[in-house]
């Protein structure tokens, strides 16, 4: 009988420090839904947010600990009374809660929070306790534990868990670590820490020299029974290890790392697909197991191969993301009842409104495209999913535009606002500009484009272009999306996707 392999703790930080990185803030509603995807994911804990870091981050660990049913909800404090009671306070509602606290480790926290090694240890074990007084599961955080001395991270370690912390958290904070080197330093707190078999060993490493998946992976083969990562990896920085790779590196090399996980691997695309929606900032096509070209074949030698035996240059399938080939799946005659069917089928269960709006668009593309593939109808739900709760207070009627050689580019647009329409004209340096300038001119939003993209969601001369860009309105950064067979007509959906925002923020 094969030996039962042990499972790893996949921790999502997604919705606390991927939201960190610039541009990458969600509001309530998108997180809630990023959290919902994340329970399809399966993913044992959600760390929902930093409680005590504003009143909009309490409210949304608040509602996610209330909505959010399966996943362990955790929450974010640092070593002191407030942050702690505010921590509880926010997942109080959830069915499997944890506080996560920490602290600075290294010589150079030490020195920045002027603390001697035993006063930052005095603090480490009052947090834990007082945490414990509010919930059983209780982790604890070496902030920076890559750049510890050693033997006070050992001693800090056995001192928390004797507090009650019952997971251990080695920070890579800063992508310091190399993998044999984080490796080594996974089992001598295994060797050293004379109660470690209490508490589990967790891990989170920053890709600053593009090494956390790595350096996660060996410390997992020494030990470590926790990841911490994040969808697409995002993150403070260059960003966290990728939950992604994470969990295909697991599930591809079981022999070789004798672990598993719990992941219902077939939610990653979808889970991607959703963050790059909510945030406007897509993935690099050539992003292992998200990016367009994770799994396309341009060389000769290479489509010959995967023709005749797929395993000759794919290790995965593009089924065990939840990704399916292009394939003709609807037209213009459908009902609404198969359209529902199919989604289902894709994997995606939705509430009345959000289907209603979803078929709506549906039918609009359908009397433009002939041939309409799964990639278009996960275009147009995860358009709606992302914005069913948004506020949307302009909504674009109609879009006109003039443009060539030796023409000065010109967008008339016309934007519904309740019952009224308001039509308005602007020229620019190209349709793009122009039709921005003209909604600018409408809703009264300035913004300055900080990203621009846009891709094919599918194939054909008819493909559905998909636009994602940010904005600054002020001091904050607001995102955008929009689909349509016509380029210029998406960008302005994106562009009025982000004032939206902008509005619902207000």
């Amino acid at each position: 009988m094969a030996k039962k392999r042990d499972n790893v703790v996949i921790f999502d930080t997604t919705l606390r420090d991927g939201e960190q990185s610039p541009g990458f803030s969600m509001n309530i509603d998108e997180k809630l839904a990023l959290a919902s995807q994340l329970a399809k994911l399966n993913v044992n804990v959600i760390e929902a947010g930093f409680p005590q870091a504003s009143p909009g981050d309490f409210e949304a660990v608040k509602k996610i600990s209330r909505t959010i049913k399966g996943p362990i909800i955790a929450g974010l404090a640092r070593a002191m009374d407030k942050d702690i009671d505010r921590c509880a306070e926010a997942i109080k509602s959830a069915g499997k809660k944890r506080i996560h606290t920490f602290i600075g480790t290294s010589p150079h926290h030490l020195r920045m929070m002027k603390k001697s090694k035993k006063e930052a240890l005095k603090m480490a074990v009052k947090a834990v306790k007082r945490a414990r007084s509010y919930v059983k599961d209780v982790e604890f955080s070496t902030m920076d534990a890559s750049r510890t001395e050693r033997n006070f991270l050992h001693d800090i370690l056995e001192a928390t868990i004797d507090a009650g912390a019952t997971t251990i958290n080695i920070p890579d904070t800063v992508g310091y670590a190399i993998p044999a080197e984080f490796g080594e330093q996974i089992a001598e707190i295994r060797e050293n820490v004379s109660n470690i078999e209490k508490a589990i060993i967790s891990v989170h490493c920053h890709d600053d020299l593009g090494m956390a998946v790595a350096n996660s992976l060996e410390a997992v083969r020494n030990g470590a029974r926790q990841v911490e990562c994040a969808i697409n990896g995002i993150g403070e920085r260059a960003g966290n290890a990728s939950l992604e790779e994470l969990v295909m590196a697991i599930k591809t090399r079981k022999d070789f790392l004798k672990v598993e996980t719990q992941i219902n691997t077939r939610e990653i695309h979808k889970a991607s697909r959703l963050l790059i929606s909510i945030t406007g900032i897509p993935v690099q096509p050539n992003k292992a197991i998200v990016g367009e070209n994770a799994f396309a074949h341009e060389s000769g030698i290479h489509q010959d191969g995967v023709l005749k035996e797929r395993t000759t240059f794919e290790i995965m399938t593009p089924a065990s993301i939840g990704l399916k080939k292009n394939k003709l799946v609807l037209g213009k005659h459908s009902g609404r009842h198969a359209f529902s069917k199919h989604l289902e089928g894709l994997g995606y269960n939705l509430g009345k409104e959000t289907i209603n709006n979803a078929f709506e668009q549906f039918k609009i593309l359908a009397d433009k495209k002939k041939v309409i593939f799964d990639e278009d109808l996960e275009a147009i739900v995860g358009d709606e999913m992302s914005s069913t709760k948004m506020v949307k207070v302009y909504e674009l009627e109609h879009i006109q535009t003039n443009s060539g050689t030796n023409i000065i580019p010109t967008a008339t647009i016309t934007l519904r606002k309740d019952k009224e329409l308001i039509t308005d004209s602007a020229i620019g340096d190209g349709p793009v500009d122009a039709t921005c300038k003209a909604i600018e001119r409408i809703t009264g939003i300035q913004g300055r484009l900080l990203a621009y993209n846009i891709r094919s969601v599918s194939l054909g001369k008819d493909a559905v272009g998909e636009v994602t860009l940010r904005i600054r309105v002020g001091d904050d950064v607001f995102a955008g999306k929009g689909h349509s067979t016509d380029v210029i007509e998406a960008s302005a959906k994106a562009w009025l996707s982000a004032v939206n925002r902008k509005l619902s923020s207000s």
